[in-house]
């Protein structure tokens, strides 16, 4: 059976719908499956062993640059071909959004999702030829199991959401990093999402004291100028170079724990098995928080009010 999964954004959406992948290839031996995803996130199903091809999409994009009308057209062009090159089994659409429901129409193959009452968005169920009931009031990754199990008929697993990121798939790391370090990830793409800078700059100083070595990741020159005044001048924090997602999924995957915001990267430091402290303001981490062992969620309505002395016990009990 070879399937097509409609899942294009956003990190965390992505790595949510990895333990799906997992349960279906155990279930169904020999099933394949491909992707549709942004081409920011295009890596990350690729970490995964039981995606054959992941196709690039870059609504992102095309949005941000309208201007750019004739390369747009010509990447269009590219991307339906890809799209319909294959037929497939089935074509899950497990985003439900309008736009991932267009998608889906346009794919070859026999489309699923959730139903009317189930869907992210309104209307985006009459895409599809199959419907299903998924309710709503529970974590997203259960939702896309759930859905998964029952478009394509084999039982819903009772286990723990197993992501199955292949290690060796991710790009290693050239660089000499310290022994037995934390990540730290203070960066959001809503600023809203974001502690104060003071605040991180008092937590660095506490891990400073106890002899424990940070590095931080940063995407673009925002969040490097804003990484560098958190560390001010402290020696025990190493702010890493400009890296892909995979080379800093390798970062990850080698850290002792991390404190993260509510963003991607808090999802990817679950789905990797690595400890880690997640700040949450408005968010509800029983819906869309991360998932994985040794997950600590710390929430406040107003998280910037969370304060340092809280998240260093918290990070304390990770030691």
């Amino acid at each position: 059976m070879r399937v097509l999964i409609v899942k294009m954004s956003s990190m965390g959406d992505i790595i949510h719908a990895l333990p799906a992948v997992s349960d279906a290839a155990d279930a169904l031996p020999g099933i394949q499956f491909d992707w549709v995803a942004e081409e920011a996130f295009l890596e990350i199903p690729t970490w995964h062993q039981n995606v054959n091809q992941v196709i690039p999409i870059a609504l992102r994009r095309w949005r941000k640059k309208p201007w750019q009308a004739t390369l747009q057209q010509h990447e269009v062009k590219r991307f339906y071909k890809q799209l319909r090159q294959q037929h497939y089994d089935k074509v899950i659409d497990a985003q439900g959004s309008i736009k991932s429901a267009v998608i889906t129409r346009l794919s070859h193959g026999y489309r699923v999702g959730m139903d009317k009452n189930s869907v992210r968005e309104v209307f985006a169920d009459l895409a599809y030829q199959e419907k299903f009931s998924v309710p709503r009031k529970q974590h997203a990754i259960n939702r896309v199991r759930q859905l998964f199990a029952r478009a394509l008929g084999y039982p819903l697993p009772a286990s723990s959401p197993y992501y199955g990121i292949a290690k060796n798939r991710l790009h290693a790391v050239k660089l000499e990093l310290p022994e037995n370090y934390f990540v730290v990830v203070p960066n959001a793409s809503c600023p809203m999402k974001c502690w104060p800078e003071a605040s991180w700059t008092l937590l660095l100083e506490k891990t400073k004291q106890a002899g424990i070595p940070v590095v931080i990741p940063w995407g673009n020159e925002e969040e490097r100028k804003r990484v560098m005044r958190i560390r001010g001048n402290n020696p025990s924090v190493t702010v890493l170079p400009f890296l892909c997602l995979s080379e800093i999924a390798s970062v990850l995957s080698q850290a002792k724990a991390a404190v993260c915001v509510d963003t991607g990267l808090g999802h990817l430091t679950a789905a990797l098995a690595i400890p880690a402290i997640t700040l949450y303001g408005s968010t509800d981490p029983y819906l869309i928080g991360t998932v994985g062992p040794s997950q600590i969620h710390l929430q406040a309505l107003d998280h910037q009010t969370i304060s340092v002395e809280t998240v260093w016990q918290a990070l304390k009990g990770q030691l």
